[in-house]
C-alpha cells in the first residue's frame, strides 16, 4: 500500500492498481460474470421521481446481508467461484475483509452513475470500497462536497482496482458519466463490509 499515491488531495483515500488482473484473466472474469451474474435493472428513487437505473445490477456476499439504497431493498445471492476469487485478491492487497459485492454492468456509454457517496448507514464511519473493472475504460469521477474547487478524475481500465477508504465517504462525491460515443460494455464490483 505504501508505494501506491493518494489521488486525492485530502479528507479521504484512493488508490488505484492499474493491471490488477492480467489481460487474460481480465478477458475471462469479464465473460464469465456477464454471462453467470442474475443481473437486473430495477426503478430507483431520485428526489421522489422513480426512474429505472441507466445501468444493470445485481448484489452477491453473505447470507443475511441485504443493501438499502435509493429506495431498493437487493438481497444477496451466494458468492460465486469467480467472485471469490477477485474477493480473495482484493482482501489480500488492501488488508480490509468484505462482506459484499455490488455489481453493476454498464452496457455502453449511455449507462452511467450519478453523484453518490457510499455512506449508508450499513457500512460504518469510514467505509472501505475495493472497486474492481473489466471491459472498456470509463472515467471515475470525484468532487468534494465542500469545497467545489477540489476534483480529480481518474481512467478505470480494464483489470483494473480502486481502492476508496479513509473518509473518503464522508467529504467525495464520485460519479461514471455518460460517454455516449462508447458503445463496448464494463463490468465493474465494488466489494464492501456490512455490520
Amino acid at each position: 500500500m505504501t508505494e501506491h499515491t493518494n489521488l486525492l488531495p485530502r479528507d479521504g483515500e484512493a488508490f488505484l492498481f492499474p493491471d490488477f488482473f492480467s489481460d487474460e484473466e481480465s478477458n475471462s472474469l469479464f465473460k464469465a460474470l456477464a454471462n453467470n451474474i442474475a443481473w437486473k435493472q430495477e426503478p430507483i428513487k431520485i428526489m421522489g421521481k422513480e426512474i429505472m437505473q441507466p445501468r444493470l445490477t445485481a448484489w452477491y456476499g453473505d447470507n443475511g446481508k441485504s443493501y438499502k439504497y435509493s429506495g431498493i431493498t437487493m438481497h444477496p445471492h451466494a458468492w460465486s467461484e469467480d467472485l471469490l476469487l477477485i474477493k480473495n485478491r482484493v482482501e489480500n492487497v488492501s488488508g480490509y475483509t468484505f462482506t459484499n459485492v455490488l455489481l453493476n454492468f454498464y452496457r455502453d456509454g449511455n449507462d452511467s452513475m450519478g453523484w453518490h457517496k457510499d455512506n449508508e448507514k450499513e457500512l460504518g464511519i469510514n467505509p472501505a470500497i475495493g472497486s474492481v473493472s473489466f471491459g472498456t475504460s470509463r472515467s471515475f469521477n470525484f468532487k468534494h462536497t465542500q469545497d467545489k474547487d477540489l476534483k480529480a478524475k481518474i481512467l478505470l481500465t480494464h483489470g483494473s482496482f480502486l481502492l476508496m477508504a479513509g473518509s473518503t465517504q464522508h467529504f467525495w462525491y464520485h460519479s461514471i458519466p455518460k460517454a455516449p460515443k462508447l458503445t463496448e460494455p464494463r463490468i465493474n464490483l465494488t466489494f464492501r463490509k456490512l455490520l
